[in-house]
Order: C-alpha cells, then sequence, then structure tokens
C-alpha cells in the first residue's frame, strides 16, 4: 500500500484517519481490536474505507455534522474512522445524562446527520426540536418507522482506499460534550491540531506505544490507542452506566488478554481493588494504569498497587474535556509524600504541567473576564483560579457565546486563548499543581471561604466515612449561606447511632480552623454522582437536598 500522510503537494495531511492507515501499513496483521471480537489492523482500514465511500454516497462528506450514537464496539471504531477520513465533524455526547438534558445540549449542534441505534432515532422523534435540522438517518439495528438508511446500506463493495480529507490545524473535526456534571452540558469544539496534540502527549507522557495492549473503559481514548498501533480490548461493561459493571468480568479481560495498560475512572479502580483485593486476585500484565476523572485518594491508589507488580504505575493527570491532558503524576510520587498533616488538607497534588502547557492562578471571579490584561495573577501558593493554555486546550464551544464568555480569556497581543477550568487551586514554588475543588462548590460565608477539598478531607479521616461533600445552604429571610456537610458511610456500614457520629465528627470539625465552621451533619445515602466517571459529585443536588432538611 502507498504511503498516505502526504497528499500531492506534499504537505502532511494531519486527519485523524492517517494515523490508522500508517499503522496498517505497519502492522497489516496485528490486531487493533481482539475483543469483542478479533480485528487486524488492515481489516480494520479496509472496513473504514468501505465506510467512507459509503459515507459520502448518502451525502455524508466534509463538515458535514454528525451526531454518532452507538454503543462501543467495532462498529463504533470504524465508523468514527470513517467520519473523521471523510472529513465530516463528529459529534459525540454521553447518553448517561438523560434523555432529555441530552436532547437539549444537542439542539444547538444543528446537525446534518444521525447515525445511531433505534433509541437515539425514537429520541429524534421524541425531541424533534433537537434534530430539526438533521437530513440523514442511518440505523445500527432494526429500523421502524422512521425511514432512512440502514447500516448495511453504507456499506461499499469497494477495495481501493479512500483518501483521507485534507484537513488543516484550525479545522473543526470534532465536537465532544462535557459531561454536564457541574451545569448543562457544552459542546467542545476539537480541531485537527487539538486531537493530534492529545494523541503526541499520549505517547510521548505517558508512553503509548505498539507493544501494549490496552483495556478501554473510554471509547475516545481507544481510539487514541488504534492511532498509536496498540491493541484494543473493549471492557466488558456498560460504558454509559459504569457503576453496574461487574469487577468480576473486567478482571477476566484483563487476565485471559493480558492487556498492559487501562484507563478508567477511580469509581473504576475502586471497584476493581475492592474486589481484587478480597478475592486476591493479581494483575501482572498491568504495566501502566491512567485514572482520571475525580480525585484518586492515596489509599484508593495504594489499594490498588496491591493488585499490580512492584514496577508497574498508576497516573493520576488533570485535565477536562476542554482541555486533557495538562498534568502528569505518578502514584508512587504521591505515595512517598510525607504530609505533615491529613492527606489532601492542602489539596490534591496533580503535579507537573507537561511540556507545552502553561497554567497560571488568577483570583477567583464568576464574572466574565474578556482580556488577559483584565486578569489578575495571584502569587504562588495562594489559591485561586485555575486557567490554562496550550495545544489540548480548547478555542471554544460550539454555538454557545455565553459559555465562551464565561470561559475563555483572550491575550489581544498574540490572541492565544487561556481557558478557565472552572476549578481552584494553587501552584508551587517548584510548578506543581494543587487542585482544592470546583470554583462553583466553594461555600463562601460571612466568615470565609471554604474550599471542597481540604474541607472534605478533614472528616474523611474517620474510618466511618467513605466520603463526604460540602455544601452551601442559604438560610432564613437573609439568605445567609450555611456550610453543611454531607456524609457517605462505608459501603457494608449498618448506619448506626449516626447521632454520635455526627457528634464526633463535629468535634473533628472543630479541632481544625478550616472546618470550625461547619456545624451541621447530614447522610444522605448515596451521593448523587455524574454519568461519565460515576465519580464527580454532584454538590448542586445535594444542596437542594440539604436545604429541605435545613430549618
Amino acid at each position: 500500500m502507498k504511503k498516505t500522510e502526504a497528499n500531492k503537494s506534499g504537505k502532511i495531511n494531519l486527519n485523524l484517519s492517517e494515523h490508522l492507515s500508517r499503522m496498517a501499513e505497519q502492522f497489516p496483521s496485528k490486531p487493533a481490536l481482539l475483543y469483542p471480537v478479533k480485528i487486524t489492523y488492515q481489516e480494520l482500514q479496509d472496513e473504514v474505507n468501505k465506510y467512507a465511500f459509503g459515507l459520502e454516497r448518502v451525502g455524508i462528506t466534509r463538515n458535514t455534522r454528525t451526531i454518532l450514537l452507538i454503543p462501543p464496539g467495532p462498529e463504533f471504531i470504524i465508523l468514527t474512522f470513517a467520519l473523521l477520513r471523510v472529513g465530516a465533524v463528529l459529534v459525540m455526547i454521553d447518553p448517561g445524562m438523560g434523555a432529555k438534558t441530552m436532547a437539549n445540549a444537542l439542539a444547538g449542534v444543528e446537525a446534518d446527520a444521525l447515525i445511531g441505534i433505534p433509541k437515539a432515532h425514537l429520541l429524534r422523534k421524541k425531541y424533534p426540536h433537537a434534530f430539526k435540522t438533521v437530513k440523514i438517518s442511518v440505523t445500527l439495528g432494526r429500523r421502524w418507522f422512521w425511514g432512512g438508511y440502514r447500516l448495511p446500506d453504507l456499506r461499499s463493495n469497494k477495495e481501493q482506499h479512500y483518501p483521507a480529507a485534507q484537513t488543516k490545524p484550525e479545522d473543526m473535526v470534532a465536537i465532544f460534550f462535557t459531561s454536564g456534571s457541574t451545569g448543562p452540558a457544552k459542546g467542545v469544539v476539537f480541531t485537527t491540531a487539538m486531537l493530534d496534540s492529545q494523541i503526541r502527549y499520549l505517547a510521548s507522557d505517558f508512553n503509548y506505544n505498539p507493544k501494549e495492549i490496552d483495556l478501554c473503559t473510554f471509547p475516545l481514548l481507544g481510539l487514541f490507542s488504534i492511532c498509536l498501533g496498540l491493541t484494543l480490548v473493549m471492557a466488558d461493561m456498560d460504558t454509559v452506566h459504569p457503576a453496574t459493571l461487574n469487577p468480576k468480568k473486567i478482571v477476566a479481560n484483563i487476565q485471559q488478554h493480558e492487556c498492559t495498560q487501562m484507563f478508567c475512572s477511580p469509581m473504576v479502580l475502586n471497584r476493581l481493588a475492592r474486589y481484587g483485593n478480597k478475592t486476591k486476585v493479581k494483575l501482572p500484565s498491568l504495566k501502566r494504569v491512567i485514572t482520571a476523572g475525580a480525585p484518586a485518594s492515596k489509599e484508593l491508589l495504594d489499594s490498588f498497587r496491591h493488585l499490580l507488580s512492584d514496577d508497574a504505575e498508576i497516573y493520576t493527570p488533570y485535565g477536562a474535556t476542554e482541555a486533557l491532558p495538562l498534568t502528569k503524576i505518578a502514584a508512587s510520587e504521591l505515595l512517598q509524600q510525607n504530609d505533615r498533616n491529613v492527606e489532601n488538607l492542602e489539596g490534591v497534588c496533580v503535579g507537573h504541567p507537561l511540556a507545552g502547557i502553561d497554567v497560571k492562578i488568577i483570583e477567583i471571579s464568576d464574572d466574565p473576564i474578556a482580556s488577559w490584561e483584565d486578569a489578575y495573577q495571584l502569587p504562588l501558593n495562594e489559591v485561586g483560579e485555575i486557567v490554562v493554555k496550550g495545544p489540548v486546550v480548547s478555542r471554544e464551544y460550539f454555538n454557545l457565546p455565553l459559555a465562551n464568555a464565561s470561559a475563555k480569556i483572550t491575550e489581544p497581543k498574540n490572541e492565544d486563548v487561556w481557558h478557565r477550568m472552572g476549578d481552584v487551586g494553587r501552584l508551587e514554588k517548584d510548578g506543581r499543581l494543587w487542585f482544592y475543588g470546583r470554583k462553583s462548590h466553594r461555600v463562601v460565608t460571612r466568615e470565609q471561604t471554604l474550599f471542597t477539598i481540604p474541607c472534605e478531607a478533614v472528616f474523611n479521616q474517620h474510618p466511618r466515612v467513605f466520603r463526604s461533600a460540602l455544601v452551601g445552604v442559604p438560610v432564613g429571610a437573609s439568605k445567609e449561606i450555611k456550610p453543611v456537610l454531607c456524609v457517605q458511610l462505608e459501603p457494608g456500614d449498618s448506619g448506626r447511632d449516626k447521632k454520635g457520629l455526627a457528634k464526633e465528627l463535629l468535634e473533628i470539625g472543630a479541632s481544625n480552623h478550616l472546618t470550625k465552621s461547619i456545624r451541621t451533619i447530614l447522610f444522605p445515602g448515596r451521593f448523587p454522582v455524574d454519568a461519565r466517571h460515576n465519580a464527580k459529585i454532584q454538590r448542586e443536588k445535594l444542596a437542594l437536598w440539604a436545604k429541605g432538611r435545613i430549618k
């Protein structure tokens, strides 16, 4: 097969699907996908070409905004690369956020096409306002009354290579939605350069390489693994509802296919650690684990390390849909830190920024900041708002001017864009970043500002506390904010003597200057969490629940 990266003029084509073409040239018989079915890189390349011709035939071509709503698996991988190859704009959203929320978010995309399972097309019929611009529909599975194409209609019989659409670095190639865990889900514009940079960071800083076998619990990162020549094992779990996973099945995936690396949320890591330590399971093939989506405690990292060999490493990078990855730190470094006091009392260390990533701390504000000249940068070790810029940082949300005004700061001289992470933290003298929680979750009282991570750390040391969540509740006619601590007990705890437990927790809180103003403890049971990672506590919902129980 001839080389595919350069076009006739000799310019390098940055189309993401060219990574697949290059891997198919280098490793044609190597498995690209090992589970749930085995597909070699050459077979994957051939299928992508066939579907690219089919997409073009039905009118899905360059700049066609196309919503893809199908479960992880071979079809997901093939169609994603085929859409990128023809130059369509790929639109992905997390169905776990709920039908109505998802439909409202998609309405702003003004999509041209929808490829989805029957439930996706039922969603289109139930919420027509969100899909009124859709002209082309394709059904994976049984097509009922809505018409359009079936997936087999898209598969061409052509055997030749489909020439990938030429994409410039600044071209929009995808719209990926945020999880919506701390506000409305927003469509993040991904450019060619942004995706290419993410792939390069995975190779250079996290050592992704073709020798690896990757257990995929998050489909988008699975695509990046394919671009770097890894063999992919799709985790035997419902990625839309990860809390339902059976850890025994995930362990079987790892052991049977000898997976060498895994990306997962702390919730998944916790489930695997509890199961593995209980059953004395070992996972010697795993050499690299990356966990993100929410802070991972040292207790969790240490617990999971018991399942691994001595030379394995766990990484806890920092980032968001709008900017990922930004920093890197290994569990071995975190576990070696000699804390002067309680874990996370001074925030969660998320490591040093990667090369080319600029991180600053500015004064906390809930107002838009149009120009970088209007942002007040704080000294080292002072807690403020985290802002970032770099090659993996998005410049805008799609069709959301108010969100852009709130989250983006422009440098007038060079038109660089800083993204406001919506988080608070501080920078150390050595450049390490410490995370203190979400900006919107801080509790501002008459006396002080309370940040979630350090305050919750004070109470999380109690052996009966699985996790806690600080929320602010307006009380009285003045609507003065009252700090309230919600507590989730350890799994298996009977919930006995909650009054006595609350008294013990209040005594702990009163002994620390950070938490002495917290005088109310509530026990809501299970915490509401985000659908994507099942790890981010939805404190807004907890605050509403707490408000109904505070006089």
